[in-house]
């Protein structure tokens, strides 16, 4: 079943970007296409199916899954895939609601509710994997080989049988699915509702979360300097929270992993993703050795253009002195979004277009709503749902370049069905993230004047350095955080601690750090519901950079291929996907190509300067 949030695409840094007021008519969500309301009759009859069907499943199955034959397993699995998708549904409604307005009693409450009928129900169906894991391989082999409607589930059955050595008896299983819910589910809750509550005031203005974070990127650097120190103190009021849900979940995290037998904290995000190891430690050092010729030589560039001895947090978005202070109202941003695709090939746009016109997208900034931005696939018999913080600058019509990129992706693996559709996180950033190149493509190709493409190129290398380098930094802080915590209980001033000693390393020599930056790993969502989910956010980009160097080589037939990737879902391992393309992730000269296209673009900065 796909948890809710499903991969969230919160930008870690929740760098909403935003301008003027009048943005145009932007869109909300019609969810009906999932449910017409909490008291939709077609709700309460699809949870009641679904409580009976999972009491039925286990009634059918459980203790005797080793036994089955290849057709009866085959008929087990299209029947747990049918829970998935109601489950699924259901989980989806509940949870977009919530993240539209997470301070909304009624709506906490419909979502911890629906949470705990699922978990209870889905409490008899623990059995089936741990079983299924049981079988023989020689068994399990002669099957896929009997039965092709089966084998045609070998990445999803394999991927289970990847986590046979670590799991637990059936006893413990089934304990640690049922409190779940009062456990890491519960800390995520709270950790939600606290970042949505908080309140910060600048100049005399009341403002949430978004809206502050987007003054970090305001012309007026007093203002940047305002709405950083602002942003500190209201984190630091709150840190003796924030703490307590870091070392909780971590110390949670330690202890399953520690009954489990997995050899490392990341090694069960590594087989999450389909990852090996060797890969992820690959592309962290060549990042890491790459920091000097990317985040230290752009951030030096960046503190001539802004005239400064040294930068301060506060400036590492802020505009550049050239940059016209310029809002994009929603149907520019869709029009420059929409010809990108279209540019690249009218399949993508059209696949794009419902998102626009049935209320696939949630746009504006709203009270409560959950900072940041994130698409959701919801289930394969439905459509995703694209959620932003519009506030109208350049920069947001990027973000939705990416998200749409996400819903584009999941549009085209839904014909896997609800098991082969879902994507490991290492290759979910691949449509979001070429999207994005795409739409910084056309309006680098548009740019009227050297200052308008100096300002576009900048402003893609920021969100490159944000994507590639600031994620490896922060996997490295949640490394550390991990190791840390299972030497014992961390104060907020230890983590603070832990969260600076990887800040002067990657961002470089061109900045000095206030004190009240400590503090700002405390509201990045990725380290509380996906532990050591950023490193997906540096390999997508190494992977679209290799990616889009190969179409700008060889783009004859491209198309072709990248929609064929796209469409494979998780019914592929990275090295199958890459291979028409000629690329191997395993080979460390991988992210040297991809990193090589962002020092090409600083390459063309410092030429403009002459």
């Amino acid at each position: 079943m796909r948890d809710f949030p499903p991969n969230p695409v919160f930008e870690a840094d929740v760098q909403a970007s935003g301008g003027g007021k009048d943005l145009g008519n932007l869109p909300d969500w019609d969810l009906s296409d999932l449910y017409k309301g909490e008291d939709d009759p077609k709700l309460k009859s699809d949870l009641d199916w679904y409580k009976a069907e999972a009491a039925q499943f286990a009634k059918d199955f459980q203790g005797r899954v080793a036994d089955l034959s290849a057709d009866e397993l085959l008929e087990s699995i299209q029947r747990s895939e049918k829970m998935d998708m109601v489950a699924g549904r259901i989980l989806s409604f509940a949870g977009l609601r919530y993240y539209q307005n997470s301070l909304d009693g009624g709506r906490v409450q419909f979502m911890s509710n629906m949470q705990q009928e699922i978990t209870d129900s889905t409490s008899d169906l623990v059995f089936y994997w741990l079983e299924f894991n049981r079988i023989a391989d020689s068994k399990y082999e002669a099957m896929l080989a009997e039965n092709a409607d089966l084998a045609r589930y070998r990445p999803v059955l394999d991927h289970s049988r990847a986590m046979k050595p670590y799991q637990l008896s059936d006893e413990i299983e089934k304990l640690l699915h049922d409190q779940s819910v009062v456990g890491a589910a519960a800390w995520n809750k709270l950790f939600d509702e606290t970042v949505a509550g908080l309140m910060f005031t600048v100049d005399g203005e009341d403002m949430g979360i978004s809206e502050v974070a987007d003054l970090l990127s305001h012309k007026d650097r007093a203002k940047r300097e305002a709405a950083a120190r602002e942003i500190g103190r209201v984190l630091n009021a709150n840190i003796k929270i924030f703490s307590r849900v870091h070392n909780t979940l971590a110390k949670e995290k330690g202890i399953i992993d520690r009954w489990r037998g997995l050899p490392t904290p990341q090694t069960s995000r590594h087989l999450s993703n389909r990852v090996e190891p060797e890969v992820v430690e690959a592309l962290r050092n060549a990042v890491v050795d790459a920091y000097p010729r990317l985040s230290h030589r752009y951030y030096e560039l960046k503190r001539k253009w802004l005239g400064l001895d040294k930068m301060q947090v506060w400036d590492r978005n802020a505009p550049l002195p050239m940059e016209i202070d310029k809002t994009v109202k929603w149907d520019e941003a869709t029009k420059t979004v929409m010809d990108a695709y279209a540019g690249f090939d009218p399949r993508m746009a059209e696949i794009a277009q419902p998102f626009f016109t049935k209320g696939w997208i949630d746009a504006a900034v709203k009270p409560g709503k959950s900072p940041g931005a994130f698409a959701h696939p919801t289930v394969t018999d439905a459509h995703p749902y694209v959620m932003l913080n519009y506030l109208g600058k350049p920069r947001d019509v990027m973000t939705l370049a990416h998200e749409l990129g996400h819903g584009v992706h999941q549009v085209l693996a839904a014909d896997q069905g609800e098991m082969l559709s879902s994507t490991p996180l290492t290759l979910a950033e691949t449509a979001s993230v070429f999207g994005e190149m795409l739409t910084f493509q056309k309006m680098l190709s548009d740019a009227k004047s050297d200052d308008e493409k100096r300002v576009l190129l900048a402003n893609k290398v920021e969100d490159m350095i944000n994507t590639v380098v600031r994620q490896i930094a922060f996997y490295d802080f949640e490394c550390k955080l991990h190791a840390a915590r299972s030497e014992g209980e961390l104060t907020p001033e230890q983590i603070n601690e832990l969260w600076m000693s990887v800040q002067g390393e990657s961002l470089g020599p061109a900045f000095e750090f206030i004190d009240e930056y400590a503090t700002y790993w405390s509201y990045i969502p990725h380290f509380v519901h996906s532990p050591f989910y950023v490193y997906a956010y540096a390999f997508g980009d190494g992977l679209v950079n290799a990616l889009y160097a190969v179409f700008q080589e060889s783009p004859d037939g491209f198309q072709d291929k990248y929609f064929d990737m796209l469409k494979a879902g998780g019914a592929m391992h990275h090295k199958e996907l890459l291979a028409p393309f000629g690329l191997d992730a395993s080979d460390p000269e991988f992210w040297n190509k991809g990193l090589a296209m962002i020092e090409g673009f600083i390459d063309q900065l410092e030429a403009m300067e002459g």
